[in-house]
C-alpha cells in the first residue's frame, strides 16, 4: 500500500495574506461601498461574494485566495482588491508584499509633505538644507540654501503656474548654476545619471517624463549624455560650491530618506573650507 503523503502546509505569507484580506473585508459594511443590505448577517463586514463582485473577480477564486491556497494574484487583481477594500497606500503596499509582488508606484500621486517634515530644513539653519521629491522637485528649504543656490527657489518668469522649483531643471537650465557648481560638468552628468536611475522605477509618471522631455528640448548636454545610459544612486559626499560672499568652498553633504515617505530626501550641506583648484576625485 503506497505511503500517504503528508498534507502540505500553506506558505506563511499566504496565510498572512488570507488573514489580511479577511480583516480588511470585515471592517467594511454594505453601506460603506453602496451595496444593499440583504438579510441577517452572521459575520461582520462584507461577505466574500460581495467583495469579489466589487473587485470584478470570481467569488470562488477570491475564497481560495483568502484561504491561503497555492494561487498567484496578478497586479491587476491586487489593485482591484485594494480599491474595493479601500486600502490606503501603506496597506496597498503590504498587500502587494504578502502576494509576492513589488508594490507598483502610483504614477503622479506622491504623498504630500507633512508640515512637520517641511519644517526640518528650517531647524537646520545656518546649514543649507532642502527636501526634494524623487524627481528633484524642491519641497522645502531654508534661507541658507536660498543664499547658496540663487534662483533655484524663485519662480522663473516663463515657468508654468504653480510648478515647484526643481533641482535638475536649475542645474541644466539656470545660468547661475554653472557659477555655483565649480565642477559643473561632472556634477550635472552625475545628477542626470541619478535622474535616469530613479525614472526607471516610474516609467509612466508624468513628473519624470515631462522633466526628461524638457531637458532634451532645452539642454544640449542632456541630449548628448542621456543616450549613454549612465546610472547612479543618491549618496553623501563632497562638492565644490561658490558661496556668494565667501567664494569657492569645499562642502560636505549628506542625504536622508524620510521614514514615512522614502521618495522624499533631506539633503544637508556642511560649511566647507576654501576650495582647492584641483577637482575632487570621482565618487
Amino acid at each position: 500500500m503506497p505511503k500517504q503523503q503528508p498534507k502540505q502546509q500553506p506558505d506563511p505569507l499566504r496565510r498572512q495574506l488570507g488573514t489580511f484580506l479577511r480583516t480588511r473585508r470585515e471592517r467594511l459594511t454594505p453601506d460603506d461601498v453602496g451595496l444593499p443590505r440583504t438579510g441577517r448577517r452572521r459575520t461582520p463586514g462584507l461577505r466574500r461574494e460581495e467583495l469579489a463582485l466589487l473587485a470584478g473577480i470570481s467569488a470562488t477564486w477570491y475564497t481560495y485566495l483568502e484561504q491561503g491556497r497555492e494561487i498567484r494574484a496578478s497586479e491587476q487583481v491586487l489593485n482591484a482588491l485594494a480599491a474595493a477594500l479601500r486600502l490606503d497606500r501603506h496597506e496597498r503596499d503590504h498587500l502587494f508584499h504578502l502576494a509576492g509582488h513589488t508594490p507598483a508606484p502610483e504614477a503622479g500621486h506622491p504623498e504630500p509633505l507633512t508640515a512637520e517634515a517641511a519644517a526640518v530644513p528650517l531647524l537646520l539653519q545656518p546649514h543649507p538644507a532642502y527636501l526634494i521629491a524623487g524627481n528633484y522637485d524642491v519641497l522645502s528649504h531654508n534661507q541658507a540654501a536660498a543664499q547658496l543656490f540663487p534662483h533655484l527657489f524663485s519662480p522663473h518668469p516663463t515657468a508654468e503656474a504653480n510648478r515647484p522649483p526643481n533641482l535638475v531643471r536649475w542645474v541644466f537650465l539656470e545660468p547661475a548654476a554653472r557659477e555655483v557648481l565649480v565642477d559643473w560638468e561632472p556634477e550635472a552628468r552625475a545628477l542626470l545619471a541619478r535622474l535616469r536611475t530613479l525614472s526607471t522605477h516610474h516609467p509612466d509618471d508624468p513628473r519624470y517624463t515631462h522633466l526628461i522631455d524638457e531637458l532634451h528640448e532645452r539642454s544640449p548636454e542632456a541630449r548628448t549624455w542621456w543616450p549613454h545610459y549612465e546610472l547612479q544612486l543618491r549618496h553623501s559626499g563632497h562638492k565644490r560650491l561658490r558661496h556668494p560672499t565667501r567664494g569657492p568652498l569645499d562642502y560636505r553633504y549628506t542625504a536622508f530618506h524620510l521614514a514615512e515617505q522614502p521618495e522624499h530626501t533631506l539633503v544637508i550641506y556642511f560649511d566647507g573650507s576654501p576650495a582647492t583648484d584641483q577637482a575632487p576625485p570621482p565618487s
